[in-house]
């Protein structure tokens, strides 16, 4: 039987409710919400009030230790976009919830600037990093950013301006479907509103200016939008490498040697759901893959500084592994193989012939597949146009059975 009712509620409070919502919330013997959501419903609050800890881990813990007993949790909008019902859900089987939805923020927004919701952009950006807008910046692309406060949306303006977006257009609405619901909009780069309520929602129409920084979908990411010193997968091999590694949602990738981070980056760009530990010894190129990861929108790329195999020690078990530098160490095949998940993948390039004679052997003894890939690009030569080879690649490839 279901004892939990999660409750989503707006800026309307218990106007905004069904009967059968406002008697989950009288019916329970405690409620849980944030300050303004239990001051919203007070009215109807016959249990014992419980406004969110902090952290909030511990109210998931109160909630879960009431088990069995008639307990309401109150919720802003919808409760299953971002939102505390999908926490919840980890924990109590669906059978034991009851659920009453009330419209997201997102879906006020949609309808306040009549964009339709399947054609737009949907982000939360509430305590999390504000480059994760910036894989969407495309021209023509519109964008709803939930912010943490106050601040967020002067913060979004001055990113996109420094992206080369600053013609953009940002509306930020406020505290919708209450009686202070605003809704104004500003160029990004001369963004000024001021009094901006703590609970709002931006919504971008993005407009490129001449070198606006656009990260295209496919892989293969041209090598200028990353800083490097060299030590880079170049894009032609960088894109085969990944086709070769073929992410799959949910999976996780050690980019051991990471040089630039190039490889990890690409990886965690193809889904938001796929997550990369980029290691790398020297501290110098650590720093600047940190950086890469900041700048093409994936800042929970976790970068260790270490020298492998040492510094693959207590890592997440990988469901596919890229050796680009420091392949030829002693030991770091053997850790790596050994670390693969069944079923996974593993992909190493080879520019100098000790690590090729590795590959060989391994290949060998191992099976898989063995590529070798070379790139000519034409470069001028006195008044004339010549093919200049790149250095080529030895590529093995092989899934763990």
């Amino acid at each position: 039987m279901s004892w939990l009712s999660i409750v989503g509620i707006g800026e309307d409070g218990l106007a905004g409710l069904g009967d059968a919502a406002k008697a989950a919330i009288s019916g329970a013997t405690h409620v849980f919400g944030g300050a303004r959501h239990l001051e919203l419903a007070a009215s109807a609050i016959k249990g014992e009030p419980h406004p969110w800890q902090s952290p909030f881990s511990a109210s998931i813990d109160a909630v879960l230790a009431l088990r069995g007993h008639a307990v309401c949790v109150l919720a802003s909008g919808d409760p299953f976009h971002y939102g505390v019902g999908a926490t919840l859900a980890r924990h109590v089987d669906a059978s034991q919830l009851q659920v009453y939805p009330h419209p997201s923020s997102f879906s006020l927004a949609a309808a306040r600037l009549g964009w339709p919701l399947q054609e737009v952009v949907s982000l939360s950006l509430h305590g999390r990093p504000l480059d994760l807008v910036r894989p969407h910046l495309h021209p023509g692309a519109r964008i709803l950013a939930l912010t943490s406060d106050e601040h967020g949306p002067a913060q979004l303006a001055a990113l996109l301006t420094e992206a080369g977006f600053g013609i953009s257009i940002i509306t930020v609405l406020e505290a919708l479907g209450g009686p202070e619901e605003t809704v104004r909009s500003h160029v990004a780069m001369r963004f000024a509103l001021d009094g901006i309520n703590p609970l709002n929602i931006c919504a971008i129409s993005v407009v490129a200016l001449p070198g606006a920084r656009v990260l295209p979908l496919t892989p293969g990411l041209d090598d200028a939008l990353f800083e490097h010193d060299g030590q880079i997968t170049k894009r032609e091999i960088r894109a085969l490498t990944l086709a070769t590694l073929a992410p799959r949602r949910g999976e996780t990738l050690w980019d051991i040697g990471a040089g630039s981070g190039s490889i990890a980056i690409e990886w965690m760009l193809a889904d938001p759901s796929l997550k990369a530990i980029a290691i790398e010894a020297d501290a110098e190129r650590a720093a600047r893959i940190a950086r890469n990861a900041t700048s093409f929108g994936v800042p929970d790329l976790a970068v260790i500084a270490g020298t492998a195999p040492g510094a693959l020690a207590g890592l997440e078990p990988p469901h596919a592994i890229f050796i680009g530098g420091g392949g030829s160490d002693p030991g770091v095949l053997d850790a790596a193989i050994a670390a693969l998940r069944p079923g996974g993948r593993l992909v190493a390039n080879a520019v100098t012939l000790e690590l090729e004679a590795m590959l060989l052997a391994r290949h060998a003894d191992l099976g898989g597949s063995l590529t070798r890939l070379a790139v000519d690009r034409a470069d001028t030569i006195g008044s004339m146009t010549a093919w200049r080879p790149a250095m080529p690649i030895v590529q093995w490839a092989w899934s763990k059975s």
